[in-house]
């Protein structure tokens, strides 16, 4: 249906732009007049001759041309018709990011995330906004190109702005579930609309996320330098300068995705055995009754030793792999899945000093003590000293160890949200993700250029500036799937779902700060183009430090913060309109 819905529009859009009209006018003085065939073609007094005349019309009467794009797009002067125009190629843009948001999904499927995750998608996302802002700084001569650049500035502006406040609000809004403990339950949703009770928690990863997402501005700092400065002879400098810093941030970011999944499973991995120390800990809490630290509120050894007697089964002075192996067993670790065998190697590993496969008492006495001198560092100043305390302290570190690796988005326990069935014909999904990626970059490419096209004719229509046009209406087609599949996901209601949410969020600002604006910055030290755009860099500025610092140090989003993300977009559009047009900003 979206396909022929497509063809339709095209075909529309190609019918429209064969319709031409010839002027017509009668004029009675004209000597060129033509014979209605009755007198032979003689011209007599008796006015039996039809005085017609097909000519030019008049130059006062002439009405300037649009230029229409590739030579054969339909173009029009008119506001109406430029509405329409708008409404149709922002359709195709839309239309051309679902089809490379569908493309790369059906890869990630095949081949997995790594380099497809890491490389093409972020790539392939940004690549409707790329293409808008290229050819807004491709167009015509150098003034034309100044003139029309402010549509790729206030298109980068825009999708920023958009992601991190109306779509940032929305997935918070749509995604709030109960909080217990600061942490949101999974699908439970009954305090309604409380603001504090209410919320989302995402894992640490989109806390990361969120800090690449604040660093990436560095460059919009560069290259507003020189007018920071009140300096006009170092702003082409200033732009070759943020040029390069954004291509090497973004090879930096690329390399960082293609790893971040090792990275992720070797952080689980840490979590896991964390886990599996504060269960053995609490467990060998019980059978001390309460005494792993004397009164000074160190470890107790004597206590230690009689613990290692009683898993030291056949008693003789030495705790194998299959008497740890029993131990871990024994202990519920509450509904954490883990590899028991590799549980049992990475504590020979903590506790096996002479790597003899088995641990003796003073070296299980020894690693007792470091765990325990652990678990009291996580506890911090308020932790607990000694005695009875000792069962609070072990719950703070058994507490905290849980939620670090419920915040680190472990999947392994039944949490999928897609269903798990084997890929039905691996051959045929990627001939079909090509093709919907060709499809998806041809309609990109060929769109690009009449949609700026269109902005500028309607700006110059309406008097409106073609910078809040393209602020307004082009992320909304060329973010719209993105935004959509955001939105869905967060509906979900879980921590895994939201957590992907948002870090979609924060990677797609980051491309735009990183790849858009190299693209940008690339064409305006080409073209030798001024860079005026201070008011568009500060709100920029502003939305992502704000945001981003927001989201880098927690995880979790009451409903109260959706609040901060709805303010910041009519804040940003205000700013910037009394920032050029009270001010005078450029």
């Amino acid at each position: 249906m979206r396909f022929r819905s497509l063809i339709s529009l095209i075909f529309l859009l190609f019918f429209t732009s064969s319709a031409y009209a010839r002027f017509v006018a009668v004029h009675p003085s004209s000597t060129d007049l033509i014979s209605d065939g009755i007198d032979g073609g003689n011209i007599g007094r008796s006015g039996s001759i039809i005085q017609t005349v097909v000519s030019a019309p008049p130059a006062e009467e002439k009405e300037e041309a649009c230029e229409q794009t590739y030579g054969f797009m339909p173009c029009t002067k008119t506001a109406l018709g430029n509405v329409f125009l708008i409404l149709v190629y922002g359709f195709l843009m839309f239309t051309a990011a679902t089809y490379l948001s569908a493309g790369s999904e059906l890869l990630l499927e095949i081949l997995g995330p790594g380099i497809v995750g890491g490389l093409f998608l972020p790539m392939l996302g940004a690549l409707p906004d790329a293409m808008l802002i290229m050819v807004s700084g491709l167009s015509g001569d150098a003034e034309t190109a100044q003139s029309q650049v402010s549509v790729g500035m206030g298109l980068l502006a825009g999708s920023t702005v958009m992601l991190l406040t109306v779509i940032w609000g929305t997935c918070t809004v749509v995604g709030k579930c109960d909080l217990r403990d600061t942490i949101a339950v999974n699908n439970q949703d009954t305090k309604r609309f409380s603001l504090k009770d209410s919320g989302v928690t995402v894992d640490v990863w989109t806390s990361y996320a969120a800090r690449i997402m604040a660093i990436s501005v560095i460059p919009f700092v560069i290259v507003q330098l020189p007018q920071m400065l009140d300096s006009t002879s170092g702003r082409h400098l200033a732009v070759l300068v943020a040029l390069i810093l954004s291509v090497v941030m973004l090879i930096s970011y690329c390399v960082y995705q293609v790893f971040q999944p090792w990275i992720q499973r070797r952080r689980l991995a840490f979590a896991k055995h964390k886990h599996v120390i504060s269960g053995i800990l609490k467990h060998l809490k019980q059978h001390a009754l309460g005494r792993l630290l004397d009164d000074e509120g160190q470890p107790d050894e004597h206590v230690i030793r009689r613990l290692f007697d009683t898993i030291d089964a056949n008693k003789d002075g030495h705790l194998s792999a299959a008497e740890l192996k029993a131990l871990i067993i024994g202990i519920s670790f509450e509904d954490i899945d883990f590899d028991k065998d590799d549980a049992v190697g990475k504590v020979l590993q903590d506790f096996d000093k002479t790597l003899d496969e088995q641990v003796d008492q003073e070296e299980f006495v020894r690693g007792i003590k470091q765990w325990l001198l652990q678990a009291m560092g996580a506890a911090g100043p308020s932790g607990p000293d000694a005695g009875p305390r000792t069962m609070k302290f072990l719950d703070h570190f058994h507490v905290q160890t849980k939620r670090e690796h419920a915040l680190l988005g472990d999947n392994e326990n039944g949490e999928n949200d897609e269903d798990s069935g084997e890929v039905a014909d691996p051959k045929w999904i990627t001939i079909k993700a090509a093709l919907l990626l060709l499809l998806g970059a041809a309609i990109a490419a060929a769109f690009a250029d009449p949609l700026v096209d269109t902005v500028n004719n309607f700006s110059a229509a309406t008097g409106i500036p073609s910078f809040f046009i393209s602020f307004i209406a082009l992320p909304l087609a060329t973010n719209s799937s993105e935004a959509v599949s955001a939105i869905i996901f967060a509906s979900r209601k879980k921590i895994r779902t939201a957590s992907l949410t948002f870090s979609e969020l924060c990677g797609g600002v980051t491309m735009n700060n990183i790849l858009c604006l190299s693209v940008f910055l690339a064409i305006v030290y080409v073209r030798g183009l001024t860079w005026n755009f201070s008011s568009e860099v500060l709100v920029i500025l502003i939305v992502c430090l704000v945001m981003g610092g927001f989201a880098s140090f927690r995880t979790t989003y009451p409903l109260w913060t959706c609040f901060i993300a709805y303010l910041l977009y009519p804040l940003s559009l205000g700013l910037v309109y009394i920032l050029d047009y009270w001010f005078g900003w450029s």
